[in-house]
């Protein structure tokens, strides 16, 4: 039996930073929203587990999120769960999609469809990262807390379009630099991280700049969306742009 699953892509279609926590992380409230940009992930059982990526380019493989989400299930259901894994990136790497959680997230349910398990996908989901287990479900969420506290709202149809530099940001670092950016400066964007992220990465400045003020950054960066009225009017933005782009739109849950 082979599966193959979308592992989407998300905005943050608003983004506030309420407070540092104690713990080191920040509460957070914000809008995520799934559009059908995607990877893909193929899973099959094997004799042992292997990964195999395509597509853009991945740092640090040994490190990668499927990987982690595939130890964790193992864990919670202390069983070898051995199974050939490929990845097909289409959402760049360090752009605030949440590509790499995205992927966790369907290799989660991916691994408990393909080896008949059962677990707390969204426990695990939580230990990999904050943002895993808006992952599970999809469609539109109030995230809060550390991101990981979701409240579903209703998804209104909506086009994207979505432009990346070529740059890629560390979440831990912007966070890291929003400790030291005064809050008057974040706090009139849509997304407070923007001025942290111009912060730790220079030339973003003039990149947001080149797009002019309808774009937006999505999580802690670097890639800017907009919101367009149509796919035809999404392309036709993109069209002249000298960087990577892509034109999304907004898709409802999956389920859990």
């Amino acid at each position: 039996m082979t599966i193959a699953l979308p592992a989407r892509a998300k905005l943050n279609l608003d983004l506030a930073v309420l407070r540092r926590r104690d713990d080191g992380y920040h509460d957070i409230r914000t809008t995520l929203q799934a559009i059908d940009l995607h990877d893909l992930v193929t899973l099959t059982p094997a004799q042992e587990t292997t990964l195999t990526i395509t597509g853009l380019p991945v740092k640090n493989t040994k490190d990668n999120t499927i990987l982690k989400a595939h130890a964790l299930l193992e864990q919670a259901t202390k069983k070898k769960l051995p199974t050939e894994i490929h990845l097909h990136k289409n959402i760049p790497a360090g752009a605030g999609m949440g590509g790499a959680s995205s992927d966790a997230a369907t290799a989660l349910r991916g691994l408990a469809a393909i080896h008949h398990v059962n677990a707390d996908l969204h426990g695990i989901a939580s230990q990999i990262g904050s943002d895993v287990p808006f992952f599970l479900i999809g469609g539109t969420a109030i995230a809060d807390q550390r991101g990981d506290h979701l409240t579903p709202v209703p998804t209104n149809p909506q086009w994207f379009a979505i432009a990346w530099p070529g740059i890629e940001l560390l979440t831990p670092d912007v966070y890291r630099a929003w400790d030291t950016v005064p809050g008057k400066i974040s706090e009139a964007m849509p997304n407070q991280l923007t001025e942290a992220a111009l912060t730790v990465e220079p030339n973003l400045r003039e990149f947001a700049k080149s797009l002019g003020p309808t774009w937006r950054m999505t999580g802690s960066g670097s890639a800017y969306f907009c919101h367009c009225a149509d796919e035809a009017s999404a392309r036709n933005i993109t069209a002249g742009l000298k960087c990577w782009t892509a034109v999304a739109q907004a898709v409802g849950p999956w389920g859990e």
